[in-house]
């Protein structure tokens, strides 16, 4: 039987995430008592602390690395364009056949 996916809220990630920078309890305690894996509740720990410098002012590499994607989409349809305009001149000049 498949499972349907969960998402969960932030509250409830911070819930979680808080609890595992704490300590009190072992991965495996956590996983049982939130239902959730403790692959993710490491993932959610290591968001918690590596963002948590944001609060007070901090600016993250992360972030600023995140490309724009009005950009690079309007880069694909440049060159998608281009790709069309050189197949047709190719084609027209009989150095490429119209089968592909």
């Amino acid at each position: 039987m498949k499972r349907t996916r969960r998402n969960h809220g932030a509250a409830f990630k911070t819930q979680v995430a808080f609890a595992a920078v704490k300590g009190e309890k072992t991965l495996a305690e956590l996983a049982t008592q939130f239902g959730v894996h403790p692959t993710q509740i490491t993932e959610w720990k290591q968001q918690l602390l590596t963002r948590a410098v944001d609060v007070f002012g901090g600016t993250m590499k992360a972030t600023l690395d995140v490309p724009d994607l009005k950009v690079l989409h309007a880069k694909i349809g440049q060159l998608a364009l281009e790709n069309d305009f050189l197949e047709g001149a190719l084609i027209k000049a009989g150095l490429l056949s119209a089968k592909r």
